[in-house]
């Protein structure tokens, strides 16, 4: 289902709680808001649609990936970025990394590790800034 972007800065600003087995239907609504925004947005938090839990969505060009309670465990080559929300007005200054690996659970619960690189690594850092409440 496509859902209204949030932009209350106190709800943003919370931190997600994990997902569970329950929630993947969170998933296919971070899909849907993708697909309705995709001239404009690269990637999705849960919060940005209203629900507090660590899931999020990135555009990796002709496949999109959804990820469950991500987490980074690996990251190289920091560098100063540039980047805009569409839960917030203007741009933001940021430090991110060139090449993160991120393990995640994926729409069937499995466990799985990625390496991304560039702008997917950087669209994968601002969305789970946003699981953190951090508002960029």
């Amino acid at each position: 289902m496509i859902k209204t972007i949030v932009k209350d800065i106190f709800f943003l600003g919370q931190k997600s709680q994990r997902a569970t087995k329950e929630d993947l239907y969170i998933g296919q609504d971070l899909q849907d808001t993708l697909n309705y925004h995709r001239e404009t947005c690269l990637g999705l938090a849960a919060n940005m649609i209203g629900y507090q839990k660590r899931v999020i969505i990135i555009s990796m060009g002709f496949v999109d990936l959804v990820m469950f309670n991500p987490e980074i465990v690996a990251k190289s080559e920091p560098f100063d970025a540039e980047e805009s929300c569409l839960s917030l007005t203007g741009s933001r200054l940021t430090k991110r990394y060139r090449q993160i690996s991120v393990t995640y659970r994926d729409s069937n619960w499995m466990t799985k590790t990625i390496t991304l690189k560039d702008l997917p690594a950087q669209i994968c850092q601002h969305e789970l800034d946003h699981l953190e409440g951090i508002i960029i």
